[in-house]
């Protein structure tokens, strides 16, 4: 193949000079017609070239001037077409264009001269020089040109245009579904798209950092479409009343979408006159032990965020042993009157005596409290102490009259898809008091969640905000079962190591890994890394370019790279985003990946944020009212302990169960 190439190049350089021989004979038997007078002075003239040129004549290449000298023109270009120069990528062809119009200035422009009185020895020497001077910089210039490389590199530096790919730019709705407009860059070209969320039930991942437009582009049109579809709802809120805003002025705008008109209630724990009360720990609600054992759960951990990665070990599971058979108690004592977590934290600081003597009563949570109670009497009180006092000082900072007094009420029930009584519940937050508010959230989450994840109720969608700042017990149970049950879940994450560091690294690698609708705006680090490998490949052109002394290669080829390289996600603008969709067997969809921009109506938006109606005053509280409720429940527990206690004392079948150690 390189023997064939070689003898192909050989005979082309033959041609080219031939053709250029040719030119300048053209270009020689002119001069010799037309400027005749000063050969015959030259002595150059005799009857054998003047035979030869009258036979020339008569084929009619001398008529005119221009004629033969275009001719001679014209072969000089075909020659330099075939002229392979040695290539130099900093050659611009800007320098042989001019030569070239130069040249043909000089070239054509002494045609004028042959009509001009005077002697033929002074033009016909003027001609010929101004002639050949053009030929040669016409010749010049066209080799010149013929060296500058003429593929351009280096365009597209950061290679935008090949890691653009097709996007659904397909509408695709359902009664479910959640559809953003977007755009995006297809080969250069701008063009409309749609991200269709047809099957929001698969769980929607919101990733971004601060600023990347998580909330304003996305978290707000799934509350509104959900509402406009008849969905019941429950927002955490992390920056109180951002959200709640957006749901309510929806839900005021779209009631005629319910068949049941659902109650809109908010829980926050700052602004008590617009917050319902509600009890976590319903007595109604808990069926059995093993829902007290994770209210415990997920309180403790709620309150100690590193106790997630420490499941299981001997102190952590104590406390939690220890709080399930208080709250099993008070859920079993008089039907539950008092089963609330207020009264939960007081009878978790009677003294042990007290609190050992009662808890004994309950035969259901014997088990549990007697490791306690033996390490007591056997004056194991360190260990006592570790296994106990780390829940009794966690529970202590939720010591508080505001607090007392939102969990201790039954404003509503936690199963907000109730078909005769559906809600829309927004939780707020306040991140200057995470730790403390998120430990309760995450008890409303995951008592919500016991509710809402079952058969025979209505559609509904579960948005959290800043996901990391709750601890939810099995998030990852919830997205993978509630599907057939219709819960959508929407978890909002500024970024994948910060599910890491709250939740440990398995489980934030399953809830990142089960979701199947994910959007992401700017992240990085192992997350865009993570997100470019979920996006896969696509084909993509490459241009090589090879330069030696002489000869240029140039191979251009297609291979597989990355789609949506991790620098790309790691450098996007606010409201660009990254993703894949997930689809249903009636509606599938081939491209599932997407890059775009959303689209947002910033001027309708900001109007309509304008015009939002705030959260309506549920009742008029002061000072007095919390605080009534919050010495009402110590009232409740000192008179559960002194009340039982003599009941135990004066029952000689119950006096085996007091404790009183001798000091």
């Amino acid at each position: 193949m390189s023997i064939q190439t070689a003898e192909n190049q050989q005979a082309l350089a033959r041609i080219s000079d031939m053709t250029r021989f040719l030119s300048l004979a053209i270009l020689l038997i002119h001069f010799h017609y037309y400027c005749y007078g000063l050969f015959q002075i030259a002595g150059l003239v005799n009857g054998f070239t003047d035979r030869i040129l009258e036979n020339i004549s008569r084929t009619g290449l001398l008529t005119a001037p221009y004629k033969s000298k275009a001719i001679a023109l014209g072969l000089l270009a075909v020659s330099l077409i075939g002229t392979k120069g040695r290539k130099q990528d900093k050659l611009k062809s800007k320098s042989g264009i001019y030569l070239v119009l130069v040249g043909l200035a000089l070239y054509w422009l002494p045609v004028f001269i042959l009509g001009l009185p005077g002697p033929m020895k002074l033009l016909g020497g003027f001609y010929i020089g101004l002639t050949l001077i053009g030929f040669s910089l016409v010749l010049s210039g066209g080799t010149l040109l013929s060296r500058v490389l003429k593929v351009k590199l280096g365009g597209d530096i950061f290679n935008r245009e090949n890691e653009t790919f097709p996007q659904e730019e397909r509408l695709l709705e359902n009664e479910f579904s959640i559809n953003l407009p977007a755009e995006y860059i297809l080969k250069g070209n701008r063009r409309k798209s749609w991200i269709n969320f047809i099957n929001p039930f698969r769980g929607i991942l919101v990733l971004g950092s601060p600023g990347s437009g998580k909330s304003y582009f996305v978290i707000r049109h799934i509350i509104s479409q959900h509402i406009r579809k008849g969905f019941s709802m429950f927002i955490y809120d992390f920056k109180f009343d951002d959200l709640s805003l957006i749901a309510y002025n929806s839900f005021l705008a779209n009631q005629h979408a319910y068949k049941v008109l659902p109650r809109f209630y908010t829980i926050n724990f700052d602004d008590l006159d617009r917050s319902a009360r509600c009890n976590p720990l319903e007595p109604s609600t808990m069926l059995d032990i093993t829902d007290a054992a994770e209210s415990a759960r997920t309180i403790l951990l709620g309150l100690n965020r590193e106790w997630i990665k420490k499941q299981g070990d001997f102190f952590v599971e104590s406390s939690i042993n220890f709080l399930t058979a208080v709250i099993w108690f008070l859920r079993r004592y008089q039907n539950g009157e008092f089963c609330t977590l207020p009264h939960v934290i007081e009878l978790m600081q009677a003294n042990y005596d007290e609190l050992f003597t009662i808890l004994r009563m309950e035969k259901e949570i014997e088990v549990l409290v007697n490791p306690f109670i033996s390490a007591y009497l056997n004056n194991a009180m360190e260990q006592l102490e570790g296994q106990i006092a780390s829940a009794k000082i966690a529970l202590a900072r939720l010591s508080s009259p505001q607090l007392y007094f939102v969990l201790s009420g039954n404003d509503l029930t936690l199963d907000i898809n109730n078909p005769d009584a559906p809600k829309i519940l927004c939780i707020g937050n306040n991140p200057q008091k995470i730790q403390v508010y998120g430990a309760v959230i995450s008890l409303y989450a995951t008592r919500l969640i016991k509710q809402v994840n079952m058969k025979g109720k209505l559609k509904s969608s579960l948005i959290f905000d800043e996901f990391p700042t709750i601890f939810l017990n099995n998030i990852d149970g919830l997205i993978a079962t509630a599907r057939s049950n219709k819960v959508a879940t929407t978890l909002g994450v500024q970024d994948a190591s910060q599910l890491r560091k709250d939740y440990g690294k398995e489980l934030a690698e399953v809830i990142v890994n089960i979701t199947g609708n994910l959007i992401s705006g700017q992240v990085s680090g192992d997350t865009a890394k993570h997100l470019s490998e979920r996006f896969g490949k696509i084909q993509q052109g490459r241009t090589a370019l090879s330069l030696n002394r002489s000869d240029t290669s140039i191979s251009k080829s297609i291979q597989l790279d990355l789609a949506i390289p991790a620098s790309k996600i790691s450098s996007m603008s606010s409201g660009e985003f990254v993703g894949l969709v997930a689809d249903n067997p009636d509606q599938p969809i081939e491209l599932k990946a997407f890059h775009n921009r959303i689209l947002n109506n910033h001027q309708a938006l900001a109007a309509e944020s304008e015009g939002f109606k705030p959260i309506p005053v549920v009742r008029q509280i002061n000072g007095q009212i919390i605080k009534k409720v919050f010495e009402q429940i110590k009232d409740d527990v000192r008179e559960i302990t002194e009340t039982e206690i003599a009941n135990i004392k004066q029952d000689p079948a119950l006096k085996h169960l007091l404790i009183s150690k001798k000091k």
